[in-house]
């Protein structure tokens, strides 16, 4: 079986995204993000723990993350987890990090709190940054159609985006 390397977290950022650029131009944004959790403890009691991740985004992925997100407001990442591992400087011996490299993403929260973007990270390619894969369309099957009212009964206007249009006086509760 074929391993696996998958990340799925919502959370809220610990701090403003820093967006760098590699010598290749590539750009990088980096984030710290805080997921809470909510549990009961053996003694019955609710507690509550937050764990801190450290995350980055590349190429148009990163532009558009520094751009729109700001400390505080809530993300949907997906990603993979990735460790980093060095040699102390001060003769400290080996230290090491893990990190999430965000694939995929997607603002939280109403609009002026990070809005509803969607954006792929081009990951951590060594292609130009204009290459980045764009988000993903929605799929779509054939529209709706829209069912003949019965006869007699008033036709409700129908948009085709939302579907039948109802005003305030139609819905019955």
């Amino acid at each position: 079986m074929a391993d696996v390397n998958k990340v799925i977290l919502i959370g809220r950022l610990t701090r403003d995204p820093q967006l760098k650029y590699l010598p290749n131009q590539t750009a990088v944004c980096e984030f710290g993000l805080a997921v809470g959790r909510k549990f009961k403890g053996s003694d019955g009691a609710m507690r509550e723990e937050t764990t801190f991740v450290d995350c980055a985004t590349f190429a148009k992925g990163a532009e558009i993350f520094n751009q729109y997100m700001a400390k505080g407001k809530q993300v949907y990442i997906e990603g993979r987890l990735k460790l980093d591992q060095w040699e102390d400087k001060n003769g400290g011996g080996k230290r090491s990090k893990m990190s999430v490299v965000v694939e995929n993403f997607q603002f939280l929260g109403a609009p002026g709190e990070g809005g509803q973007r969607s954006q792929q990270s081009g990951g951590e390619s060594e292609h130009d940054a204009s290459q980045a894969p764009q988000a993903r369309p929605a799929a779509r099957g054939p529209a709706p159609q829209r069912p003949a009212p019965p006869q007699g009964q008033p036709q409700a206007p129908y948009d085709e985006n939302q579907g039948p249009q109802f005003a305030e006086d139609d819905i019955p509760f």
